[in-house]
């Protein structure tokens, strides 16, 4: 039993348009970083995409939930003529991250309110979320002097065995910034608490702030860096982690 081709939906066309070429791995390596970070809110479909902008050689995709940001900049071999900024669904984000290669390149075409992205073997073709994208710059703060100097892995492994304590009621994981230590803990009523103390490099003034331990432990395990600064300026101010042209904007949450 089977249907006549001709009910089968048409594929769009993309004829005469101006293809940008990207580098597959590069692009894996942007997505990896950013698409944790996109709303599964459907009620707010403008994020449930990344944004992705072109201007000239530049490639920026930007994601959020609102309750953190992640935007990443990279050098790019094509310059497409005009400016370019979509939103790419996050169903198709999941697609190209499993087909995106280690070497090679990718055809990113545009046509309408439709994208192809051209990997060789595989043709991914997508509808793109309309709308206007927030204006996330607005939401980048200045650069802070008040860093915490962390080696990556111990800071991952500490906020995942706090989150451990974590329930719906009592998310956050408490962060203690001294002089060259980190306190990292966790307690939640009728289930326990633990206190953890890392060595840091930081000299500025002491903070207590909390954080959700999955926005923390997102970032984290993507990131390749053997160590990370996370930019700490009030009890109240997002926490960031710049590096390499990436920023990270993570809320605080309430200490119970």
């Amino acid at each position: 039993m089977g249907l006549a081709r001709e009910e089968f939906p048409r594929l769009p066309e993309f004829k005469d348009k101006e293809a940008i070429r990207l580098d597959q791995p590069l692009l894996k390596q942007m997505l990896g970083l950013t698409s944790f970070a996109v709303s599964i809110d459907e009620s707010r479909y403008i994020l449930n995409g990344i944004l992705f902008k072109i201007n000239k050689n530049n490639l920026t995709l930007v994601a959020t939930d609102g309750k953190r940001l992640a935007i990443i900049e990279k050098k790019i071999n094509s310059s497409p003529e005009k400016e370019i900024s979509i939103i790419v669904p996050i169903k198709t984000i999941h697609e190209l991250s499993r087909n995106l290669q280690e070497e090679g390149e990718l055809s990113l075409i545009l046509g309408g309110n439709q994208a192809l992205f051209d990997l060789g073997s595989v043709v991914v073709i997508s509808r793109l979320i309309e709308g206007e994208f927030p204006d996330y710059k607005q939401v980048v703060p200045p650069v802070s002097d008040n860093k915490v100097k962390v080696e990556r892995e111990q800071f991952l492994l500490a906020v995942k065995r706090a989150s451990l304590l974590s329930t719906p009621d009592y998310q956050a994981v408490k962060l203690e910034a001294f002089k060259n230590k980190l306190v990292i803990s966790k307690s939640t009523p009728d289930v326990g608490e633990s206190r953890e103390e890392l060595k840091v490099a930081y000299q500025g003034r002491e903070l207590a702030i909390g954080f959700n331990p999955a926005y923390l432990i997102d970032v984290l395990k993507n990131l390749a860096e053997e160590s990370v600064e996370l930019e700490l300026t009030d009890t109240e101010k997002p926490g960031v982690i710049r590096i390499n042209g990436y920023i990270y904007i993570v809320l605080p949450m309430r200490l119970s």
